[in-house]
């Protein structure tokens, strides 16, 4: 269904725990909490199932979805990967030389899409990339100094600049040139020398709670994260004080950026969160982007927080309980970009533990959004 503003697709009964369209937005590849990955089809308003990938043995925890090379890498629990390729109406599997000994988290395509990286639970990130000598998929680990698992990924514009979110309290931005495939990059405010592996920026939480997601400015100028204290934070590069803003909503789980000074964020409060970052170096919020139900419409009023919580199953629906008033009825897992002229993004994609997947029009928020600046 649609309403102003967004499209709502209710596409399975089980949680959706990473998710990402193809280039013409015609298709989507899903996680619903299993080892399998589904591929659903735009038919008109509806969105049929068309291809069910099976080669992962655990839960997938990443998907991405190259838009130019038409290209499905996937990451699951069985410390596995896999770059798949559509031959023929099929689509064919090739696994990634990971070599790690705990979950994979998140698979992210570089700009290029020349390589990804992988996070893991290993305490290492694997920089993947493809060796045409023995034809497949290889890698390279970054490890220092990261001491915790890493929750998640984001490249930088540069195609070289990777920032990583982890539960060691910290993100941090490594480069990961690999001369073997790609030109020596050039000098960016995150540093000049950038040799594969180097610890180019580090930032600490502040009051603490591990880090579920990280995200590079549309210039790559900063990066902002959201964690499990219910804070979310912008750095600025060359900067060594980030700005920080405790919320006292319930812990936000997914961030992407807007433009180059507002970024939106989502979590366990079902609602995504608009903020913005001024030159003075102030993180501040604007608004929420879900405009609840009227009370009218439900038959209850909103849950508190415990409730929720409480009455959690796979579908947060066990027994009786009271309807959420915003369009998703449980926590926002993921968000990522629908839509973007390189430098602002016009709409945005969520996905939840409802099973939803939920397309925002961010246009029709900016006149209000830039109401709220002035």
């Amino acid at each position: 269904m649609s309403s102003a503003g967004k499209e709502v697709f209710k596409l399975c009964d089980e949680p959706i725990i990473c998710h990402s369209f193809n280039k013409d937005k015609t298709k989507v590849a899903v996680s619903p909490n299993n080892e399998t990955v589904k591929i659903y089809r735009k038919n008109g308003a509806v969105w049929e199932l068309e291809h069910t990938l099976v080669e992962h043995t655990e839960v997938v925890t990443g998907i991405d979805w190259a838009p130019e090379s038409n290209r499905i890498a996937t990451c699951a629990a069985d410390r596995n990967a896999y770059v798949w390729v559509d031959t023929d109406g099929k689509w064919k599997p090739t696994l990634v030389i990971l070599r790690i000994n705990r979950a994979a988290t998140s698979v992210k395509w570089s700009p290029k899409e020349d390589k990804f990286a992988v996070s893991s639970g290993a305490r290492l990130i694997s920089i993947c990339f493809f060796e045409g000598e023995n034809n497949w998929w290889v890698s390279k680990h970054i490890k220092k100094p990261i001491r915790s698992t890493v929750l998640s990924i984001d490249w930088h514009p540069n195609n070289v600049l990777l920032a990583a979110s982890s539960t060691d309290f910290k993100s941090r931005v490594f480069s990961t040139y690999i001369k073997e495939i790609e030109s020596k990059p050039e000098a960016t405010p995150w540093g000049k020398k950038m040799p594969f592996g180097a610890l180019m920026a580090e930032y600490n939480n502040g009051a603490g709670g591990w880090v579920h997601s990280v995200a590079f400015s549309p210039s790559g100028c900063k990066i902002a994260w959201v964690a499990h204290d219910a804070s979310i934070s912008v750095a600025v590069a060359g900067t060594s004080a980030p700005a920080v803003l405790k919320l006292k909503d319930l812990p936000l789980l997914s961030c992407v950026w807007l433009s180059e000074t507002t970024l939106l964020s989502a979590g366990h409060s079902f609602n995504p969160e608009v903020f913005s970052h001024d030159d003075n170096n102030q993180l501040t919020f604007l608004c929420k982007l879900d405009e609840p139900k009227k009370k009218g419409d439900d038959e209850e009023e909103t849950m508190s927080a415990m409730e929720r919580f409480r009455n959690l199953d796979k579908n947060a629906s066990a027994g009786k309980v009271a309807k959420s008033t915003t369009t998703h009825d449980n926590a926002i897992k993921q968000l990522s970009v629908y839509e973007s002229d390189g430098e602002t993004i016009s709409k945005i994609s969520s996905a939840g533990l409802d099973g939803k997947v939920v397309i925002w029009n961010i246009k029709t928020l900016e006149q209000s959004i830039a109401a709220l600046k002035i």
